[in-house]
């Protein structure tokens, strides 16, 4: 049987409303050692912002982080898989549009994430990139 999105997915990502002062994610990403936040309005998935949007879209620009919302961070053209989708599905949409991470819903709602690191500590933990991607953080 094909394994499925929900037995490699990171559950319960760390979610924000879209109107989130980018420096308040920017703390969360900190302190809980991630790189990517899933942006919502409601239960509804609205986007996505990276650790490298925040440094492109808000910081080179000059913005102010206490000032500016997330929204004006995030990607909001999002790729999304379902729990019950197939790991290879997940492999051909990052392919196919270049992602390192899929939010994972159900229906419109947010229930996961899977990340490339994910599909290499899974598919091939020995590998240079599954090798990183376990590793504990050295921050």
């Amino acid at each position: 049987m094909a394994q499925r999105v929900r037995e490699i997915m990171t559950s319960a990502p760390v979610a924000v409303g879209r109107l989130t002062a980018v420096s308040e994610v920017a703390h969360r990403m900190r302190d809980e050692n991630i790189g990517a936040v899933l942006v919502t309005d409601g239960e509804k998935l609205c986007g996505l912002v990276t650790d490298r949007d925040l440094v492109v879209r808000i910081m080179a620009e000059g913005k102010d982080s206490g000032d500016t919302t997330v929204q004006d961070a995030c990607s909001d053209d999002l790729v999304t898989v379902t729990p019950d989708d197939e790991v290879d599905r997940a492999i051909q949409l990052m392919r196919e549009h270049s992602l390192r991470r899929l939010p994972v819903v159900e229906g419109s709602a947010p229930v996961g994430i899977v990340s490339l690191g994910d599909l290499a500590i899974e598919r091939d933990p020995s590998s240079a990139l599954g090798d990183i991607s376990a590793a504990e953080p050295n921050t």
